[in-house]
């Protein structure tokens, strides 16, 4: 459940710096809204950050997926609205009793954008280049355990794992497994080719990429309303709102100026109803280096951390705090936000038998990012109070955070919301950027992983959490609620987020 905390007069300096400027955003809601013609059946979306390309099985950013997942490609099944699996491109399936064999039975006439058929063929050849040595594909980790793909006549599709996965269907789902058309793969970073309901246009780089309904689109028992989708880059907060008043933009599904959504929740031009994301904000540390090899030194600062009032500087008091990796909403879920309050003396106190009693020196490379910035703001402001002193790095996201922080690891702290569903498990995937290691932790998440019962694989992932909370491997925040607005006359948007995606499927002006 979205959260908002209100905060009064204590301790309000540390919120200074975020409240910059809202004066003068909340003035800009005064301009004149701009007649909208009916019916309509173009839209512009918008995004408050560029994705880096437009492929969203060769790169980590979530807002791949916000642009071309369920829009331009689609998978073997799909993750609906409210987070359960669907078929897609697999029409139905059978899993084998030991639960080591998949046989999907694909739909019939689908088609890819360049015209090429979606066979067997193609979906092994989507498979086999997620789970190839040399893929590059964010989450290929989760497709391993697929140990053989086959292709045993066009509309039959059998895999055969090494070891049971009880979420395997629901990783099919995700951005990360679209199905791509072989002729087309080299090319996808900047021209798409899908099965999707709209196909590719054009991509302005600094400014906006465009869609438009594909006209042989395979699945005629979903009508697409829409024949038009500019997706439009503006990553100022509060352009962004002057953006929705001045009718530039139709929908911002995460509008990235928290202060402003209460005066769009009031406006009846609009329609502005938060919700659920998985987007857990977390400050990771290099937990290979020092300070952060220590984990008092991690506790420590994680007890510095008033997360509450945190939400209300950086988000305007939207938001849950989390005490690990896993948000509110997900299966499984346990507050352990308890584990280490806020409790700035005992942060002292362990800090000093840490053998930092003297002070504490590191750096914080804050993606350029409106809810980054403020937290990274906010939370420098808090360590100062235990005696720390973290110096912010502006750095451009995502190009140079994605090299500097994911690939090459070298930084200290940095913050970014995690954003895929049920991402626990990569704090055992080894190398990445927290640079954690706990072969306990690899053991529960492994087996819950594996664990075909429903109620055994919830109570290892409790156990997982509780591990991550002990052993703080981030700083765990809060959840991003989803704080969507979009014009009154359309219907059809995600209230809440399972994925991170905009799936534009179903939306439609409703005169």
């Amino acid at each position: 459940m979205v959260t908002r905390t209100r905060f009064s007069r204590p301790r309000r300096r540390l919120l200074a710096g975020a409240a910059a400027g809202a004066a003068l955003a909340v003035a800009m809601l005064g301009l004149p809204g701009r007649a909208e013609a009916a019916p309509r059946t173009d839209l512009v979306v918008g995004m408050p950050v560029e994705p880096p390309g437009l492929d969203p099985t060769s790169a980590a950013p979530t807002v791949i997926g916000q642009v071309v997942w369920q829009n331009v490609f689609q998978g073997l099944t799909r993750v609906d609205r409210d987070g359960k699996v669907q078929p897609q491109l697999a029409r139905s399936w059978t899993v084998s009793p030991d639960g080591l064999t998949y046989t999907f039975a694909l739909q019939q006439g689908a088609k890819f954008h360049n015209g090429e058929p979606f066979t067997a063929e193609t979906a092994k050849f989507s498979l086999d280049a997620i789970r190839a040595p040399g893929s590059v594909n964010p989450q290929k980790a989760l497709y391993a355990v697929i140990a053989d793909v086959k292709a045993p006549d066009p509309q039959t599709l059998v895999l055969t794992l090494s070891k049971p996965s009880g979420n395997l269907l629901f990783w099919l789902g995700l951005p990360a497994a679209v199905m791509v058309e072989p002729k087309s793969r080299e090319t996808l970073k900047s021209n798409p080719v899908g099965t999707g309901p709209f196909r590719f246009v054009a991509w302005r780089k600094g400014d906006r990429v465009e869609l438009a309904r594909s006209p042989d689109y395979w699945d005629a028992a979903r009508r697409v309303h829409l024949d038009k989708v500019t997706f439009r880059f503006i990553g100022d907060p509060q352009a962004a709102a002057a953006a929705l008043r001045a009718g530039d933009v139709d929908a911002y599904p995460l509008l990235p100026a928290p202060e402003l959504y209460g005066a769009f929740q009031k406006d009846k031009a609009f329609k502005a109803e938060p919700g659920l994301t998985e987007m857990k904000v977390v400050a990771g540390m290099n937990n290979a280096e020092k300070p952060f090899s220590d984990k008092r030194v991690r506790q420590a600062l994680m007890m510095a951390v008033d997360r509450k009032l945190l939400i209300e500087g950086a988000y305007s008091g939207y938001g849950a705090p989390i005490g690990s990796h896993y948000t509110p909403n997900d299966p499984g879920y346990k507050d352990l936000t308890g584990v280490y309050p806020y409790d700035p003396a005992k942060a002292k106190a362990l800090l000093a038998e840490a053998g930092y009693a003297k002070g504490l020196t590191f750096t914080f490379k804050s993606p350029q990012m409106a809810y980054a910035t403020r937290t990274a703001e906010i939370l420098q402001a808090m360590f100062s109070e235990v005696g720390v002193t973290m110096t912010i790095v502006p750095t451009e996201f995502p190009a140079k955070w994605v090299q500097e922080v994911m690939r090459d690891r070298s930084f200290d702290m940095t913050v970014i919301a995690h954003a895929e569903p049920m991402d626990i498990g990569i704090y055992a995937n080894d190398p990445y950027y927290f640079g954690y290691k706990n072969p306990a932790f690899n053991d529960v998440v492994t087996r819950a992983a594996q664990a075909t019962d429903e109620a055994a694989r919830l109570k290892l992932y409790g156990e997982a959490q509780e591990i991550l909370a002990a052993d703080v491997p981030a700083l765990f925040l809060f959840v991003l609620p989803k704080l969507s607005v979009w014009r009154a006359k359309l219907t059809g948007f995600w209230k809440n987020e399972p994925v991170p995606s905009n799936d534009l499927t179903e939306v439609r002006w409703t005169e």
